[in-house]
């Protein structure tokens, strides 16, 4: 018997029901944004089996130039939701691990003093301001980077003056406002 295979038969209602219920990191999403995580899993998963194992990551890293070690192949593949990759489990991540994986990075938000620490390495006055034409030139090209229209998006509106200074205290305390807001929201 294969460990897919269920060992208690479901009825044909509960199978159809189960087939319409999302799993619940779905809903952390809309739906274009499931399609551009769904895409991205295509790439990485090369043998287009729908699970990325150890031969995908080498595959995948070694198009972007990196040599992983073992250690780091196992790493990346234990840290799926439901934890080791063991005999009796699948080795690999399929498309729902992925999207939990993905949804538990990008929901761990930083901190209200570490967004400003970060910003304070670019005020070398201690204005609480940053010059846009230096951030920008920060986040085009290095680290994550920002496309021009991103940049725009983030730097202008009502925390940019008209010098062009980016009032990052005041954009941190906004962001705290909104997220116990959010918190409060039934």
């Amino acid at each position: 018997m294969s460990y897919l295979t269920p060992r208690n038969e479901m009825t044909k209602a509960q199978k159809s029901r189960a087939r319409r219920e999302p799993s619940g990191v779905f809903t952390n999403f809309q739906p274009a944004q499931i399609q551009q995580f769904k895409e991205a899993f295509q790439l990485i998963d090369h043998d287009k089996d729908g699970w990325v194992n150890e031969s995908d990551l080498v595959e995948i890293f070694g198009s972007l130039g990196i040599t992983p070690t073992k250690s780091m192949l196992t790493d990346l593949l234990n840290s799926r939701p439901g934890g080791m990759v063991g005999k009796d489990s699948p080795k690999g991540i399929n498309f729902t691990m992925f999207l939990t994986m993905m949804s538990e990075r990008l929901f761990e938000f930083d901190t209200e003093a570490e967004l400003v620490e970060a910003f304070e390495s670019f005020d070398d006055d201690d204005s609480g301001s940053v010059n846009i034409h230096d951030m920008k030139k920060w986040l085009g090209d290095y680290g994550d980077r920002m496309s021009e229209p991103e940049m725009d998006k983030f730097l202008t509106g009502p925390f940019t003056d008209r010098q062009g200074n980016f009032n990052y205290r005041e954009w941190v305390k906004v962001l705290r406002v909104n997220e116990e807001e959010t918190e409060e929201a039934p």
